[in-house]
């Protein structure tokens, strides 16, 4: 009955991660993109997928991620209020997923993208998030990276200068986050899920003990007045940045105790986390699937 109730929850969570993040007020509009100005130049755009950052200037347009291939239609409309389209000269991709590159298949004939190196191996080849029954076929060539960096790539454009910073297995093993300076503003694509339980692709290189790992060297760069955005959720602050670092760390040592204790999944599950992180659940992420989460990380970091 108990692993009937999980794949239950499992399921539900298929359905809202669809409808991407429904029961929160981060997506309430699917055919359109809601905008928020962070500076004069640089803008929060939020559809069904995850977040885009979008800077403007005389050089051209810049995207960081571009949402689910039907939202393209809605992305161009939002564009045309920014110099449209035949202005976009770069999209960065955070990781591969497809609710952050999808848009690829779309603007890649448009602009040139940018990502890890190990973006562009995912998207040339098939992939499967099996926890959502998703599988990506491979993108045809003008839809894929065509520059690749490893650690870190610097571009110049509109009198910012933007330093792409790649974050070692923590949502994916080909995360980047993005930092502009003179905006004093940080695109941590899903590294960050504000306010929420992360989804964790730990088949694909994700681990909450290096994504905890990786915050603390964000918080690092940032000060108090940086402006955050996550990969879902609203724009955020270094103070909420930290309170998603401590819930990450307080989380995975409550899962490492019971798994110490000997306890299963199943038991784990039931037990359940204590009170302080109750209302992390509101997700597409819940509590019993975060459970299995982290303790899959664990049993990942224990292996020799």
């Amino acid at each position: 009955m108990t692993q009937l109730l999980l794949t239950l929850t499992t399921a539900l969570s298929l359905l809202v991660f669809g409808s991407a993040l429904a029961d929160s007020d981060h997506h309430a509009d699917s055919t359109a993109f809601k905008q928020q100005k962070i500076t004069e130049q640089l803008y929060l755009l939020q559809g069904r997928g995850g977040n885009i950052g979008l800077l403007k200037g005389d050089d051209g347009i810049v995207l960081i991620d571009d949402d689910y291939k039907d939202l393209s239609s809605a992305l161009a409309t939002a564009l045309e209020s920014h110099g449209g389209r035949d202005n976009l000269q770069y999209i960065i991709n955070t990781h591969w997923h497809g609710d952050h590159t999808e848009g690829n298949l779309e603007f890649g004939q448009n602009a040139v993208i940018i990502a890890h190196e190990n973006v562009r191996k995912r998207l040339s080849t098939s992939q499967e998030i099996k926890l959502f029954n998703m599988k990506s076929a491979p993108y045809p060539d003008d839809a894929l990276p065509s520059v690749t960096f490893r650690q870190q790539l610097n571009l110049h454009i509109n009198d910012e200068d933007i330093t792409l910073l790649h974050l070692s297995n923590g949502h994916t093993d080909g995360d980047s986050i993005v930092i502009f300076k003179r905006a004093n503003t940080v695109h941590l694509g899903d590294h960050y899920f504000a306010g929420m339980f992360p989804f964790i692709d730990t088949a694909t290189g994700g681990n909450v003990v290096s994504m905890a790992d990786n915050i603390d060297s964000v918080l690092t760069l940032i000060d108090d007045s940086t402006a955050v955005i996550p990969g879902h959720g609203p724009l955020a602050s270094k103070q909420d940045l930290a309170g998603y670092r401590d819930m990450l760390r307080g989380t995975t040592a409550e899962v490492a105790t019971m798994r110490a204790a000997g306890m299963s999944l199943t038991q784990m599950q039931a037990q359940g986390l204590s009170q302080q992180w109750q209302n992390w659940g509101h997700g597409f992420i819940k509590q019993p699937v975060w459970i299995s989460i982290v303790n899959t990380s664990l049993a990942e970091q224990s292996k020799p």
